[in-house]
């Protein structure tokens, strides 16, 4: 497995500030993931290995963070709450729109890999709901226009 320069340059820096390699390995899959796509069988096997631990460890950190994944996501994760307070305010419509609009269900991916849609309980964005996340990027008080917009400009993105 060969990760980017700016990976290695990350992993070599977190080993010297935590005081055991495995108190890396949830920012470590996280860059991982971000890089690679997902926690592929490959990426597991290649960080188990350096933090000398097995497979298995690693699986059930990653079977316990909804943030991880070990199947393909689409380059843009749209994580929409539908928690009680955005559910109040229009959480589960915001659902139906994306659903709509991308084509998709619940953690489905569009057949261009853009985009992937979950259903999330929450993402502590409570006094602003409706809200969404896109992969590390908060957007609140969201109506399906707004929403919209917000899709549009991920699309742009990746030109």
């Amino acid at each position: 497995m060969k990760f980017s320069d700016k990976f290695e340059k990350r992993f070599t820096e977190m080993l010297a500030h935590y005081p055991t390699p495995r108190s890396v390995l949830v920012p470590t899959l996280l860059y991982a993931q971000d890089e690679v796509g997902y926690l592929s069988d490959e990426v597991i096997a290649e960080l188990a290995n350096r933090l000398s631990l097995t497979e298995l460890d690693v699986r059930n950190v990653i079977s316990y963070y909804s943030m991880l994944t070990t199947k393909p996501r689409g380059k843009f994760n749209v994580q929409v709450c539908t928690n009680i307070a955005c559910m109040l305010r229009g959480g589960e419509e915001l659902m139906e729109h994306c659903e709509q609009k991308l084509g998709i269900g619940n953690k489905g991916t569009t057949a261009d890999g853009v985009f992937t849609l979950e259903e999330v309980e929450c993402i502590g964005a409570c006094s602003w709901a409706p809200a969404v996340q896109v992969n590390y990027d908060f957007h609140e008080n969201l109506t399906p226009a707004k929403l919209d917009k917000v899709l549009d400009e991920c699309r742009k993105r990746i030109g």
